[in-house]
C-alpha cells in the first residue's frame, strides 16, 4: 500500500479556470481519491478531452494525455489494454462525453473496460463563450438560442443504466468529501465506472448555479430502502428526480473486459520485451524479399 497523499498528486501547474468553477474541486477530489485508494503518482494516467475540463490532464502530478474533442476514451481504453497495472481515469466535459463523443462513451460502457470515466457537467459550453450542449434544459437562453433552446437535454445518468455499465454515480462539486468517496469507488470498482459531477459554469451558466442545485438536489443517501444494485429502482429514481440525485446510483459486479480476453497477458505490454530474435527477423525479410 502506498503511503501518498493528494500533495503527491500536485504540480506547479496554475489553473487558468474562472474563480469559482466546479472544475477545482473535481480536481482536488481525483487527488485525495488517488491518494486514498494507495497508489502513486506513477500508477495513475489521466487522459482528457477538449473543452474547460480537458485542461485537468495537465493540473494533476500523474501520466497524462489531452486528448482530442470527444476521443478521451478510446485513447484512455488503449492505455489500459497496453498496461494493465495503471489506474486510468478519463475526464471530460458534457459536450466531450454527450456530444461529439457520445458514441465512445456507450460502447465503453457497453464494453466494460476496467477504467474510471469523470464527466464535469456544467450544461453549457464554456470554452467556445456560452452555447447549449446536449445538457442544455429546453427553453436555455444563449447567444446562440436567444429564444430558448428547442431541444430536450440528455439524460447520461438514464443513458448509462440502458447501456450496460455497471458503475453508475452522480455528485455535485460543492460535497469534495462524497465526490471523493464515490472517485474511490469508481477507482476500485472492476470495471467501467461513469461518475457525472454537477460543476456549475459561474461565466455561462446563470440558471443552473450552486444555489439552484443545492435546492434541487437529492442525496440518495436519504432516500429509505435505496438499493444502488437494483437497476429497476435506480431507473425509476432517475425519471421521478429528472436524475437530480448524488451518490452510487447503480452497482453491479460483472466480469471487465480484461477478464473475458482469452490470452490477455498479465505482463503488461509496456513492460514486455520487443526486441525480436534474429531468426523471426531473418524469417520476415524473406517472406517479403
Amino acid at each position: 500500500m502506498s503511503t501518498s497523499t493528494f500533495k503527491d498528486f500536485r504540480n506547479s501547474v496554475k489553473p487558468n479556470w474562472c474563480p469559482g468553477c466546479g472544475d477545482f474541486s473535481v480536481q482536488a477530489a481525483i487527488q485525495r481519491a488517488a491518494a486514498n485508494v494507495g497508489i502513486t503518482p506513477e500508477e495513475l494516467a489521466l487522459v482528457s478531452g477538449i473543452g474547460c475540463s480537458g485542461r485537468i490532464s495537465g493540473y494533476i502530478r500523474s501520466y497524462g494525455f489531452h486528448g482530442i474533442h470527444g476521443r478521451a476514451l478510446p485513447i484512455a481504453q488503449g492505455v489500459k489494454m497496453a498496461n494493465r497495472d495503471l489506474t486510468v481515469i478519463a475526464a471530460g466535459g458534457d459536450g466531450d462525453g454527450f456530444a461529439i463523443g457520445i458514441g465512445h462513451t456507450i460502447h465503453a460502457m457497453r464494453r466494460n473496460m476496467d477504467i474510471t470515466y469523470i464527466v464535469m457537467d456544467n450544461q453549457v459550453y464554456g470554452l467556445t463563450k456560452g452555447q447549449t450542449s446536449p445538457r442544455s434544459d429546453n427553453g436555455f437562453i444563449t447567444t446562440t438560442t436567444p429564444e430558448g433552446s428547442i431541444e430536450k437535454a440528455i439524460s447520461p445518468m438514464e443513458t448509462a443504466l440502458i447501456s450496460g455499465a455497471t458503475f453508475v454515480a452522480q455528485s455535485f462539486s460543492t460535497d469534495i468529501k462524497e465526490l471523493t468517496s464515490i472517485i474511490e469507488a469508481g477507482i476500485n470498482h472492476k470495471g467501467f465506472s461513469i461518475i457525472n459531477v454537477y460543476s456549475p459554469c459561474v461565466t455561462y451558466n446563470k440558471v443552473n448555479t450552486y444555489d439552484w442545485f443545492k435546492q434541487n438536489l437529492i442525496k440518495l443517501s436519504d432516500v429509505d430502502g435505496y438499493d444502488p444494485s437494483d437497476r429497476t429502482m435506480a431507473m425509476k429514481t432517475l425519471m421521478e428526480s429528472n436524475s437530480l440525485v448524488t451518490g452510487i446510483i447503480y452497482k453491479e459486479e460483472s466480469p471487465s473486459y480484461q477478464d473475458m480476453i482469452k490470452g490477455y497477458a498479465e505482463k503488461p505490454l509496456s513492460k514486455s520485451s520487443l526486441e525480436l530474435e534474429p531468426e523471426l527477423i531473418q524469417e520476415l525479410i524473406n517472406e517479403f524479399m
